[in-house]
Parts: C-alpha cells; structure tokens; sequence
C-alpha cells in the first residue's frame, strides 16, 4: 500500500484559518496562564521560606494539592465541578455568562497548576 500524504490542503481555506485561529488561542492562554502562574507561584514561594509556621503550611498546603492532582484531571475538575460547587446564580454565571468559559477555565487550571512549579523554584 503506498500513499502520499496531501499537505496542501493544510494551507488551503479554509484550514489555514482554523490553525491561525488555534495558534493564536494556544499563545493567548500560555500567556495568560504564565501570568497568573508567575504572581501567585512566586508570592507562595516567598510564603514557603516566611519564618511563620502558619505561612509556611499554607505554601506547603498548596504545592501538595497542586502538584500531586494530574494537570488533566485539574482541567475536568475546574470546568465541570467548580461551577457546581458554587451558588446556583454563580454556577450558571461561570457556565453560561462568562465571556469563553473553556478559555477562562483553562487558563484558572494551567495557571494554578503551574504556580505550584513555580513556587518551588522560587523557594
């Protein structure tokens, strides 16, 4: 059996839109998710290295949670559980208001779990 692959057909309309279109979303929640991962993983890192107990076991706490739930299973868990978790008038705000829920979702769970690396690069 021998085939040849077609690749021109990636660069034709209107595939060429749809991966402009994913690349673009790719680099908007890497960014997005760096940020939050960047501030809140750096301010736990300062918590882990604090001379108080009770700070020390909040950053601790974190990076537990955080880096031992697989990063798949934490993207489940904050677009499908969170949002029932919540109020009733809340949930349906997260679900259905929410300008891009899956983006925003995303970029909550990527930026959490990530922050936990960070803070231990930080400490």
């Amino acid at each position: 059996m021998n085939y040849n692959w077609d690749w021109s057909i990636l660069i034709s309309d209107p595939y060429l839109g749809w991966l402009a279109s994913g690349f673009g979303w790719t680099i908007f929640v890497s960014l997005a998710a760096w940020l939050l991962a960047f501030s809140v993983g750096t301010l736990l890192g300062i918590l882990r290295v604090s001379s108080v107990r009770g700070l020390q076991v909040i950053g601790t706490f974190y990076v537990e949670i955080f880096r031992n739930i697989p990063l798949l299973v934490q993207l489940f868990l904050w677009y499908f559980v969170f949002p029932e978790l919540l109020p009733e008038k809340a949930g349906m705000w997260v679900k259905r208001e929410l300008p891009l829920p899956e983006v925003t979702t995303a970029v909550i769970a990527l930026g959490l779990y990530t922050a936990s690396r960070v803070c231990e690069q930080v400490r």
